[in-house]
C-alpha cells in the first residue's frame, strides 16, 4: 500500500495538472469566441455568393471548367483538416477513422488515382502509422488562418483541377456546430455545384424571369465570381475546423478538470483514511505502552 507521504505527492500533481487543464479550457474559450463569430459571418456570405452563381449559370447556361459535373471522377483529391496539436478528445481520431475507411472502400472502386492533402500535423501524423502518404501538408493553420491564406490554397487547387490532374475536389473536416458539439462533414467543393439556384427552388422569393441581363458580361463575371466564391469556400472550411478544434479542446479541457477533481477527492479520501488508521495505531501503541509499566 501507498505510504501517506506517496499520496500526498500525488494529491499535488493532480492539483497541478488540474491547474493546467483550467488554464487551457480559458485560452480555448477565448479563441473560441474569435472563431465563432469569424464563421458566423462568413457562412451567410458563403451561400450567397453561390446563389448568385447558380442564378447566371441557369440564365444564360454560362460554362466554365470549373463547373463540369463528372458523375465517374477517376482521379481524386482527398483533403484531409485535423488540428496541429492534441488535447482536443476525438477532435482527430473520428476524421482519420473516416478518412481511412473511405481510402479502402475507394480503392475497389473505379476511382484509379486517389491523393491525399493534410491540413494539420495530427491528420498527416496518424495517417502515415496506416501507410498512406500525403502529396502535401499544410501546418499552423489555427495560428496563420486567414482569407489570404484560403485565397492561396484555393489557387492551387484550381490549377490542379483546370490542368486536369483531378477530376473532383473533397473535404472532409469537422463542421463548426455549437460548443459541445462539431459535425463530421465530407464536402465536394470541385466542380462547383450551381443546381441551388433561386429559380429552381421552389420555395423561393425570387418572382421574376430568368431572361435577365447581366453588366458586364455573364462570362465576365463569373470568371471572377468563381475563384472568389472557392477561396471563400476554402477559408470557410478551414474556419470551421478551428472553430470546432478550440470548442473541442474546452470540452476536453472541462472533463479533464472535473476528472482530476474526482481524483483528487478520492485520494484525499484515501489519505484521511490512512492517516486516522495510522493515528489509531499511534494511539493503541501508546495505551499499551503505558498499561505495561504500571503493570
Amino acid at each position: 500500500m501507498a505510504s501517506l507521504r506517496d499520496i500526498r505527492s500525488r494529491i499535488d500533481s493532480v492539483k497541478n495538472t488540474q491547474k493546467i487543464t483550467k488554464a487551457l479550457k480559458m485560452v480555448a474559450a477565448a479563441k473560441l469566441r474569435r472563431a465563432q463569430d469569424n464563421i458566423t459571418n462568413l457562412r451567410p456570405y458563403g451561400l450567397k455568393l453561390l446563389g448568385v452563381i447558380a442564378d447566371i449559370v441557369v440564365t444564360h447556361r454560362v460554362q466554365h471548367p470549373l463547373l463540369s459535373q463528372n458523375d465517374n471522377a477517376k482521379k481524386v483529391l482527398f483533403v484531409v483538416v485535423t488540428s496541429d496539436r492534441g488535447l482536443c478528445g476525438g477532435f482527430n481520431s473520428s476524421i482519420v477513422r473516416f478518412a481511412g475507411q473511405w481510402l479502402k472502400d475507394q480503392a475497389s472502386d473505379t476511382v484509379k488515382k486517389i491523393d491525399v492533402f493534410f491540413v494539420g500535423r495530427k491528420g498527416a501524423d496518424l495517417m502515415k502509422n496506416q501507410g498512406i502518404q500525403g502529396v502535401d501538408t499544410l501546418l499552423n493553420v489555427d495560428k496563420e488562418i486567414s482569407f489570404d491564406l484560403g485565397k492561396k490554397i484555393s489557387k492551387d487547387l484550381m490549377k490542379s483541377f483546370v490542368d486536369g490532374q483531378y477530376d473532383e475536389v473533397r473535404f472532409v473536416y469537422n463542421a463548426f456546430k455549437s460548443a459541445i458539439s462539431q459535425d463530421l462533414t465530407v464536402e465536394t467543393i470541385l466542380p462547383v455545384d450551381v443546381t441551388q439556384s433561386n429559380f429552381k427552388e421552389e420555395n423561393s422569393e425570387v418572382k421574376f424571369s430568368e431572361d435577365l441581363i447581366f453588366e458586364p458580361q455573364p462570362e465576365e463575371m463569373i470568371e471572377n465570381l468563381l475563384e472568389q466564391h472557392f477561396a471563400v469556400q476554402v477559408y470557410r472550411i478551414l474556419s470551421e475546423s478551428v472553430a470546432a478544434e478550440h470548442a473541442a479542446r474546452m470540452t476536453a479541457m472541462e472533463n479533464a478538470s472535473k476528472n482530476a477533481k474526482e481524483m483528487i477527492d478520492k485520494l484525499t479520501l484515501t489519505y484521511n483514511k490512512l492517516r486516522q488508521a495510522s493515528i489509531t495505531t499511534e494511539l493503541t501503541e501508546i495505551t499499551s505502552g503505558a498499561e505495561a509499566l504500571k503493570g
